[in-house]
């Protein structure tokens, strides 16, 4: 994961960044997802910006949290016919990009936008696309 991860953060010309990956079951992000974001369900990634808000500023170099569920990357990945590893490394892929300010919820142009930088990122990463 460490390999990988380097890889996203020299791509994206982020060598000194920092992030915190956390890799938690269903119920654990569950737990964050309602605390932080007031939704009681279980999610696949959550990304807490470390860029954003009146002291993001601060110390640029702290990006932020990545938090995974492994268990819904096991049944999106089983679902999606692709290898789990792949999965995990699209989910931080993902996150990551939440945390420089991508959000794919604002409106089909930034989705748009957002899912083409994971698709050109898991290129330059893996060397390989999955469909």
């Amino acid at each position: 994961m460490r390999k990988i991860l380097d890889r996203i953060l020299k791509h994206l010309n982020l060598e000194d960044g920092e992030i915190s990956l956390l890799f938690v079951d269903d119920e654990g992000i569950k737990k964050i997802n309602y605390q932080y974001l007031n939704r009681n369900y279980p999610t696949n990634v959550i990304a807490f910006s470390m860029r954003e808000g009146e002291f993001g500023d601060i110390n640029p170099h702290i990006l932020g949290d990545v938090v995974i569920s492994v268990e819904t990357a096991l049944r999106d990945a089983e679902k999606e016919n692709i290898r789990f590893e792949d999965e995990l490394d699209y989910l931080m892929i993902h996150g990551i990009l939440h945390l420089l300010g991508y959000n794919h919820g604002k409106s089909e142009i930034e989705s748009r936008r957002m899912k083409e930088k994971e698709n050109e990122i898991f290129f330059q990463v893996k060397e390989y696309i999955i469909e």
